[in-house]
């Protein structure tokens, strides 16, 4: 609905993009419901903080593409690399962590 599906070519939204966005769109989704108001409270100050981040989020997202990578193999993959390599945006990471 807003464009934000990944692209295959490098300097363009990728599979990290996407997942960001969907973790913005929940957490804004769950602080505007009504239903659970706890739930909601939860919620709040995430979806603010990435929607105030998103600028720089995408922007460390997009500065971790376009150099290969190496996650320690395609069915077994090592984890530890795996996780560098798909969480490259530290603001994002610190909201998460935080959360």
């Amino acid at each position: 609905e807003n464009g934000r599906s990944p692209s295959r070519k490098v300097n363009e939204p990728d599979n990290r993009h996407a997942t960001f966005y969907m973790c913005m769109y929940w957490a804004q989704a769950l602080a505007a419901q009504d239903d659970d108001n706890e739930l909601k409270a939860r919620f709040s100050p995430l979806a603010r903080s990435l929607e105030e981040n998103e600028s720089v989020i995408v922007d460390e997202l997009m500065a971790a593409q376009g150099n290969p990578v190496d996650i320690g193999g395609y069915y077994h993959p090592d984890e530890r690399k795996i996780e560098t390599e798909m969480r490259p945006a530290a603001t994002l990471n610190r909201l998460l962590d935080n959360f």
